[in-house]
């Protein structure tokens, strides 16, 4: 630091009240009419439609010449791989394959009107469709009996019960009517609440819930079918009952799939990388071949390989969900509702923060709610974003929305005429498929160590929400892990931070004296120093500390002196020096301050004198408590300032509040505390410190 560059000020010593006056401190009013003609004012209707519907503010500014090759061949991409993941992520859901393909169409062409992210890619994703998919078996017909049923319009038929469709679209429409809902009340700040080691934790441990549904397809097992709590053993310890049942088949099928996707991601992506933006379509290449494979080589009659089904072509007649279903998976609904958006929401804040634009978490979710609840009327789940799929789709080139125009007009011809090429394709090729996508969310058990170190707290979250994910069931996980992402966030609160503070010698900067060894001890001032919000939760903490690093309990002290005095006048020493006999009681009296104080009015500013702070120990005749990170403050917590106040004023030990902000300070006055007492409050630590000096030191107390 520059040592000629020094800040010199000389001002008076101001009170709060006298700041006020000379500042022009005046509260901020609004009123319901002030407001009603601010947004009247400002109110434009274009404004109002480009803010409700975003295409039309970006679309017609769309650079056409520099954007479109981008957008072109990202869209292409990311409609590639759109095909195998969504066929794969239906099944995972247990749906028909065709509902992936549709889940990148129908609510895809919704949120590229309303929403607000350029560059995440909306459909299926692996935890929200196993989130799905646990209640689509829970609530559905058997699903293996409903494949063979699909009619041409995508839908499955059953004698009785809920068809898996049915169920998966209720789940839809109930997840989008949820995002509006809290559109309309503006709730887009909730996803905070999913806190990032609560979505790591539960991410992973859905990611062992994913590769545990796979491993029958993967082996050929058959598993029997296992939903609620405790799942994922009951399903572990079947397949091991099973597992002389492995098809060799499906094992080899899968052992080669699976490697030549990690050869692929391991060698051959970052060697491509190099050389060009496009990455191998290495998932459609594994899709295309294994179906050619099944098709000219008879896999599903020669060796038994189950195959991914009936693949209607055309678009899904418009069916609304079935609306008796809704009272059914209201809270399964919910929790899918509040997962997807968390996921959704925090790549779209990623990516714009990395390409410097906004985001709005409101308007996403009228972007999200309307996507799904459109969506649940063509045979569609809840929708969410992916990953894998926006990194793609941004690497490649992806500048706007078009992207996801472009990615739809492929998906369409794969709906139209495309779609049952695939019908012969085996599932455990799928299944591999998935299981190697599952790497990413799988390498999240490496951030523990970091969140431990950060945090305890979070580290015990990251854990327990991860167990009881795995150990009982994915939605339990949720609940839990919020519930105790939340009671840290308490525990935390109810324990702000607080500290003595020492003044810099020749300086005006006070410090924590448990961090800055330089920092002294002022004589009988002690500075206290409160972090936190102050309220009826934090109440008895903020006066335990106060009491513990002060070293002052003014009603243990009153008991002393009681009991003092009463020895006093019955020992045989009564008469005796009257200092004597006062021993062992802590000694307030005032003595004269320094030689040259001011000897001004209270009324009038007093000059800050430069004082050299000596370590001399002296009894307290003065506490400043420096509400400067004071975030808010209730009237149970006035309450007890009033109360310590009236309790150090009869031991003669003289209370001021310093660093007070605008709201607090509102907030002592509503609540009468600084006009029905005599406690002074001060723009800074050195205003309060200063008049500490020139007139707490007097023997006359008569002017405080």
């Amino acid at each position: 630091m520059d040592k000629d560059c020094t800040l010199k000020v000389e001002r008076p010593v101001y009170e709060q009240e006298d700041l006020h006056r000379t500042c022009g401190y005046s509260k901020p009013t609004s009123t319901v009419t002030q407001k009603l003609a601010h947004i009247y004012e400002d109110w434009k209707f274009l404004d109002f439609v480009q803010g409700l519907v975003p295409i039309t503010r970006w679309l017609p500014r769309y650079k056409w010449k520099v954007d479109l090759v981008g957008d072109l061949i990202s869209g292409v991409t990311v409609a590639v791989m759109h095909i195998p993941q969504g066929m794969a992520y239906a099944l995972l859901a247990s749906v028909p394959p065709i509902v992936g393909i549709y889940m990148a169409f129908f609510p895809v062409l919704i949120y590229t009107i309303l929403g607000t992210s350029k560059h995440i890619s909306m459909g299926t994703f692996a935890v929200a469709c196993l989130m799905t998919g646990k209640s689509v078996r829970t609530y559905s017909s058997d699903f293996e009996e409903q494949v063979a049923n699909v009619t041409g319009n995508g839908t499955t038929t059953t004698g009785d019960g809920y068809t898996a469709i049915e169920v998966a679209t209720a789940i839809a429409f109930l997840a989008g009517l949820y995002q509006l809902i809290m559109y309309i009340f503006r709730l887009g700040i909730l996803c905070t609440l999913l806190s990032d080691t609560l979505i790591n934790g539960f991410t992973f441990g859905a990611a062992i819930h994913v590769l545990t549904s796979q491993i029958k397809d993967l082996l050929g097992l058959k598993v029997g079918k296992f939903e609620g709590p405790f799942n994922v053993g009951f399903i572990w310890i079947d397949m091991f009952k099973n597992i002389e049942t492995v098809n060799l088949a499906a094992l080899v099928v899968s052992v080669i799939t699976i490697s030549v996707l990690l050869i692929n991601n391991e060698i051959l992506k970052p060697i491509v990388r190099k050389h060009s933006v496009i990455p191998i379509p290495i998932e459609l290449i594994v899709v295309v071949t294994g179906t050619l494979i099944s098709t000219y080589c008879g896999l599903e009659e020669e060796y038994n390989l189950k195959p991914v089904g009936d693949i209607p072509t055309g678009l899904p007649i418009p069916t609304p969900p079935p609306f008796s279903l809704f009272p059914t998976v209201a809270v399964d609904s919910l929790t899918i509702t509040l997962v997807a958006y968390t996921i959704a929401m925090s790549l779209a804040l990623i990516f714009a923060q990395k390409h410097n634009y906004e985001v709005d978490s409101n308007q996403e979710l009228l972007a999200q709610g309307a996507s799904n609840i459109v969506a649940s009327f063509f045979s569609c789940m809840p929708i969410t974003a992916s990953l894998s799929r926006s990194l793609v789709q941004e690497t490649v080139g992806g500048r706007t929305q078009l992207t996801s125009f472009i990615s739809c007009s492929i998906l369409l011809c794969v709906m139209l005429w495309i779609g049952p090429f695939f019908e012969p394709l085996p599932r455990s090729i799928l299944a591999s498929i998935i299981v190697v996508a599952l790497k990413g969310m799988l390498m999240q058990a490496k951030d523990l160590p970091s969140f431990w170190r950060l945090s305890t707290l979070d580290g015990i979250v990251w854990v327990l929400t991860f167990l009881t994910v795995v150990l009982v069931d994915i939605d339990y996980g949720l609940f839990v892990g919020l519930g105790l992402s939340l009671a840290s966030i308490l525990l935390q609160g109810m324990k702000p931070y607080t500290c003595l503070l020492g003044a810099m010698p020749n300086l005006d900067l006070y410090l924590d004296r448990n961090r800055y060894k330089e920092s002294q001890e002022l004589p009988t001032i002690k500075i206290f120093h409160y972090c936190g919000g102050l309220n009826f939760a934090t109440r008895n903490h903020f006066k335990n500390q106060l009491f513990d690093l002060v070293g002052v309990n003014p009603q243990k002290e009153l008991i002393r002196r009681k009991k003092a005095e009463n020895r006093s006048r019955t020992s045989s020493w009564v008469n005796s020096d009257p200092e004597e006999a006062r021993e062992g009681i802590v000694n307030i009296s005032f003595v004269e301050h320094s030689e040259g104080a001011d000897a001004a009015t209270p009324s009038s500013p007093i000059k800050p004198q430069v004082t050299s702070y000596g370590s001399i120990r002296e009894e307290i005749r003065c506490i400043i408590i420096d509400f400067s990170a004071l975030s808010y403050i209730d009237p149970s917590a006035v309450t007890l300032l009033r109360l310590l106040n009236e309790d150090f004023n009869k031991i003669d030990i003289t209370i001021f509040l310093a660093g007070i902000s605008g709201p607090v300070y509102e907030k002592l006055q509503k609540c009468g505390l600084l006009s029905e007492t005599t406690l002074k409050t001060f723009p800074t630590i050195h205003d309060a410190v200063i008049f500490a000096q020139c007139y707490l030191n007097k023997p006359n107390r008569d002017r405080v």
